[in-house]
């Protein structure tokens, strides 16, 4: 017997237009650059004005001959004409394509045309980041030129007949209705950022999207909703926003976007000006704005989501002391579009001590709904226990999970027999189903036949009062054939020796994780996307030589 119900496709006109009918009075704020003195400018919209720009956007599409199902690329800031993208392009049936404004050339020449963009909309201030690569590019024949930031501090542009104008195009099209039939068809695709090889290209369907928004607006996931004020410092080229551009949208949340200044001044600034309640970044992000907030009125302010790495105890517990806050930590990657868990609070725990709480909020909490995970030994399928002790790679699938690669052939390694995403990382799973990650399997430091967690190290050694950041290596050891190294950055004049930073760490971890040698540097490297890039540590130190040691397993 089947069901009887309308078979609606879950597509993004229908969250267009329910943002367009039910608020349209709703605001998107877009910050400009900060002058020398004074805050940064902003330009306000409300949602009524977007959605008919937005489908104006559709009209400069169809004159620019994209074709039905054309990747249409940006390069490009958080912006409201960003967000007119996120929307125009695969309201009318065509692929937005965020490109990763951080990217290597090569890297960025490879996406493009394995893409294959017939177009890229691109902010003026980053002309100078993208025209020199337009020689390279094999199926782009327009380059649209966005200005989010003041065209007085902008170079000029280059005389060339490919160069339009958003605006001018904007002015001289007209609206165009939004319709999706196939709930299956590619509304986007973002590239991981990975450090080995090519990126490598993730569709997102309709269906995915819409089901994705929802799982982000749930209680039990980040809870967007209709009386947030929604500020993704994350780039809307991160897996699609984390999915909170999307959302806020269909919820009829207000929006305030960046633009180009994401340093944290700018940030603490606008969380205090335009009365932020949720606010979401990488936790170098929130590393750099917690020292900024002492004395501003945050009181509009209830949830800090954090992700793209594991937060630190001492972060999320800084900011609680500083605003009654913690961190909300959230886990995903590109492929789980991205929302995948959140470390949000069972009833079950509300008798727990502050100190245990400290400690459930340091895990990355407990699968989204629709999502399904399991940890497995590398390379078998079978079920390891749920007992917060073993510790496997993470495995997931569900609606909104990538089943495999655009045109890649490395799907095969990434993705098991029975239909599993191998996400790389390795972690344990409590009892109760709270996930915490151990390491990712490519940065576990196998010391003496025995795994040692990078990440676990990092985060003791991040709670000493001197340290601002540290990352912990494998360095080739011929006895023990790798042994951890630290990689510190202090703190503005705070001073700490090497062999004081381990005797901090001795009490709090078994003897032989404790690092054979520390090394202060003046910044962690990072990925694109704001990781801590140990491949270049890794290159860095490949040849430095630590102590003799005795303290392997």
């Amino acid at each position: 017997m089947q069901g009887l119900m309308q078979e609606t496709p879950l597509s993004l006109p229908m969250m267009f237009r329910r943002a367009e009918r039910l608020f349209g009075d709703k605001t998107v704020v877009t910050a400009g650059r900060k002058p020398a003195d004074g805050p940064a400018p902003t330009e306000c919209i409300t949602y009524a004005t977007w959605a008919d720009r937005t489908r104006r956007l559709g009209g400069v599409l169809d004159a620019l001959e994209i074709s039905e199902d054309g990747r249409v690329a940006t390069f490009a800031w958080n912006s409201a004409r960003h967000l007119e993208l996120y929307f125009a392009a695969p309201c009318t049936g065509r692929v937005l394509h965020t490109l990763n404004i951080r990217l290597f050339a090569d890297q960025l020449s490879y996406i493009v045309n394995h893409a294959e963009d017939e177009v890229i909309f691109v902010d003026r201030t980053l002309m100078g980041l993208l025209w020199p690569l337009v020689q390279t590019f094999k199926t782009v024949r327009h380059i649209v030129v966005m200005d989010d930031t003041g065209g007085a501090a902008a170079p000029p542009l280059p005389d060339d007949g490919r160069i339009a104008d958003y605006e001018a195009l904007l002015a001289a099209a007209a609206p165009v209705e939004f319709d999706v039939a196939d709930e299956n068809r590619a509304a986007a695709m973002c590239y991981t950022s990975g450090t080995t090889g090519n990126p490598k290209g993730v569709v997102y369907s309709h269906r995915s999207s819409v089901l994705h928004s929802m799982g982000v607006m749930l209680a039990g996931g980040i809870g967007v909703n209709e009386r947030d004020v929604v500020l993704p410092v994350v780039p809307m080229f991160h897996a699609n926003s984390w999915g909170l551009a999307h959302a806020a949208v269909f919820a009829g949340a207000g929006l305030v976007f960046p633009g180009p200044d994401m340093t944290p001044p700018a940030i603490a600034d606008l969380m205090e000006r335009r009365r932020v309640t949720l606010a979401a970044g990488v936790p170098t992000i929130w590393m750099g704005v917690l020292p900024l907030l002492q004395g501003r009125d945050l009181s509009a302010l209830t949830r800090i989501v954090c992700g793209g790495s594991a937060v630190p105890k001492s972060l999320s517990e800084g900011y609680r002391a500083m605003i009654g806050m913690p961190i909300l930590h959230a886990w995903g990657m590109t492929e789980t579009s991205p929302l995948a868990s959140v470390c949000g609070q069972r009833s079950t725990f509300d008798g727990l001590s502050e100190e245990e709480l400290i400690d459930l909020r340091s895990t990355q909490g407990l699968p989204s709904a629709c999502v399904d995970l399991r940890i497995v030994e590398p390379g078998l399928t079978d079920d390891l226990a749920w007992d917060g002790e073993a510790s496997g790679e993470i495995q997931v699938r569900g609606p909104w999970i990538a089943r495999e690669y655009y045109d890649d052939p490395r799907s095969k390694e990434s993705f098991t027999s029975d239909g599993w995403l191998r996400t790389g990382d390795v972690g344990t799973v409590t009892p109760e189903g709270y996930i915490r990650l151990v390491d990712r399997t490519k940065d576990l430091i196998k010391s003496g036949g025995e795994w040692i967690s990078s990440v676990a190290l990092e985060n003791e050694i991040m709670a000493h009062p001197a340290v601002a950041e540290a990352a912990v290596i494998g360095i080739p050891n011929e006895r023990w054939s790798e042994r951890p190294l630290a990689c510190v950055v202090l703190r503005p004049d705070a001073s700490l020796t090497s062999e004081e930073l381990l005797d901090w760490l001795r009490p709090k971890v078994a003897r032989w994780w404790v690092p054979d040698g520390c090394v202060f540097i003046d910044e962690v490297p990072k990925t694109s996307v704001g990781k801590f890039s140990k491949k270049t540590l890794r290159d860095r130190f490949a040849d430095y030589q630590l102590p003799v040691s005795t303290e392997g397993s």
